[in-house]
């Protein structure tokens, strides 16, 4: 579905990401592990075309995203939710949620239902302003206004960062269902490694730009978050 290979992606003339290839299926769940700093939120930034430059290939389903721009890729499916939310906070709950509907293949302005089944005090807050929601509120929001836009894959930046733990557990379980009971690919940039583990098809290790380690889930044992996750 989604493939890279010897992939470089560049901010300014510096490449962060550095001869990197993956292969990620339809349906399937892929985290993406690191210390800070190395580069996993570049390598999303990449897939949605975010990033400077790139070299290398970089195809989903077939199509070369190389060239393509960013809005190309959202009507292609592509969902990214990025770390830190973006939400617009002057925007009502309401109109930050039909925002994703904009990236939508068909052109439809409505909400779907099945977000307010997910996330039942969105429904109560939809004339609230986005700024005016707590952190997890937020976060809820910013998938609510990618799932807005039908996506195929989702590509996730740490989402329970800063969350109160009453939250955390909540929007893991929503990502969960998304991948397991609506089929949505789903790529997830993440530094709970139990959460990792027990959702993941495969996991991606970075350090320094690179691939340092791949395997399915529960080859991310404890030996491997102390040798390339501890600081």
């Amino acid at each position: 579905m989604l493939e890279a290979s010897a992939l470089f992606s560049y901010y300014g003339k510096s490449p962060i990401i550095q001869d990197v290839d993956f292969r990620v299926e339809a349906g399937s769940f892929t985290s993406i592990l690191g210390r800070n700093g190395v580069g996993k939120t570049t390598l999303l930034r990449t897939i949605m075309g975010l990033t400077d430059a790139i070299t290398g290939a970089l195809r989903f389903e077939g199509a070369d995203l190389a060239r393509m721009p960013t809005h190309r890729r959202g009507r292609l499916g592509i969902g990214y939710i990025p770390q830190g939310r973006e939400i617009i906070p002057r925007f009502t709950v309401r109109e930050n949620i039909v925002m994703g509907t904009y990236a939508r293949a068909d052109g439809k302005r409505s909400i779907p239902e099945f977000i307010f089944e997910l996330f039942p005090i969105l429904r109560d807050f939809l004339g609230r302003r986005g700024g005016d929601l707590s952190g997890g509120q937020q976060q809820q929001l910013a998938i609510a206004r990618a799932l807005a836009m039908g996506p195929r894959v989702l590509l996730l930046d740490e989402p329970t960062e800063g969350i109160q733990p009453n939250i955390v557990r909540q929007i893991e379980d929503v990502i969960l269902k998304l991948n397991r009971e609506m089929g949505i690919t789903v790529i997830l940039v993440e530094q709970n490694v139990g959460f990792a583990r027990r959702a993941s098809d495969q996991f991606i290790l970075l350090d320094k730009g690179r691939i340092a380690l791949t395997g399915t889930g529960e080859k991310l044992t404890n030996e491997v978050a102390d040798e390339y996750l501890t600081f």
